[in-house]
């Protein structure tokens, strides 16, 4: 079972997983947007527990792997309550109904859960949100760690890639504003590892496969600024470059504090995993021809 299935990362992994098992999707929207029409779709809002409960009591699924959250991380500052309601209790009732039928759950973390002083980070480095998406997605790890459950939680951060009538991620943003000539400034002072969403759910899927458990670290291979991987975007898509600007993240006037050394440490996940963590230009090749544009 893939909670958040019509979102970016929610469509990959149903394409991932689709081959080889039995895939029930789930999301709030009345229609699937997964690209594969075959996979069982199911519309069900994941903060109605006493549903989510009966749903999974009754597909009583091996495994579920959440990928639902709130992750507009401004809008979490300025709605707190319903935030609180995807990030937080309804993983609190994804872990009481995997207790009760002794289901495996994997789910979906992020670097935000640390305040971007020291990055990248390790799986073992100590937590320190300084946003309230970063407290929520905190607080989800915690109710996992302290359940007695069969788990495996797995960090990301900045996921990019295409999929069918997905909110934007950055890339997708910056390839908008930069096809119709619009300047942009981007900031200098945010670094991470931009993680290709194929390359996440791949990696996903050998874990599941291998029964790993305990914390991983999925990033892209390489470390830099936003504002470099801006430019390397307009380089790959062969967009005019000098439409970026430097900017610092003080002058956005954003609602949400932003770890700026944030991203992870992927030592460990290179260690066990034989899927290649993908750099900047592999990532974006693959973005680039299935978008129909490679060469």
């Amino acid at each position: 079972m893939i909670t958040g299935a019509n979102g970016l990362l929610g469509q990959k992994l149903c394409q991932q997983f689709f081959p080889s098992y039995q895939v029930i999707a789930i999301d709030l929207h009345p229609q699937s947007f997964i690209p594969s029409p075959d996979i069982t779709y199911h519309s069900l809002d994941i903060t109605n527990r006493e549903k989510v409960i009966s749903f999974v009591r009754f597909h009583h699924p091996d495994l579920i792997i959440n990928a639902a959250a709130y992750t507009d991380v401004d809008g979490c500052e300025m709605h707190q309550k319903e935030v609180r309601l995807v990030n937080v209790e309804a993983v609190e009732a994804l872990v009481e109904i995997c207790r009760k039928l002794k289901i495996r759950l994997i789910h979906l973390s992020t670097d935000y859960i640390f305040d971007g002083e020291n990055g990248p980070y390790a799986e073992d480095d100590p937590p320190h949100p300084v946003s309230y998406y970063g407290k929520t997605k905190l607080e989800s790890e915690q109710a996992i760690r302290s359940s007695g459950i069969d788990f495996l939680l797995v960090r990301t951060n900045v996921l990019y890639g295409w999929g069918k009538k997905v909110k934007p991620n950055f890339l997708l943003w910056l390839l908008e504003k930069l096809s119709i000539g619009e300047k942009i400034g981007i900031v200098t002072d945010q670094f991470n590892n931009p993680t290709q969403a194929d390359n996440l759910s791949a990696c996903i899927l050998e874990m599941a496969e291998r029964n790993l458990t305990g914390t991983f670290h999925v990033g892209g291979g390489e470390y830099l600024s936003r504002y470099d991987f801006a430019l390397r975007v307009a380089d790959k898509f062969e967009f005019d470059k000098s439409l970026i600007s430097p900017v610092q993240s003080v002058g956005l006037a954003q609602p949400a504090q932003r770890p700026h050394r944030g991203g992870l440490k992927i030592e460990k996940a290179q260690k066990f995993l034989k899927t290649k963590l993908l750099n900047v230009e592999e990532g974006l090749e693959q973005v680039k021809k299935e978008l129909g544009l490679g060469s």
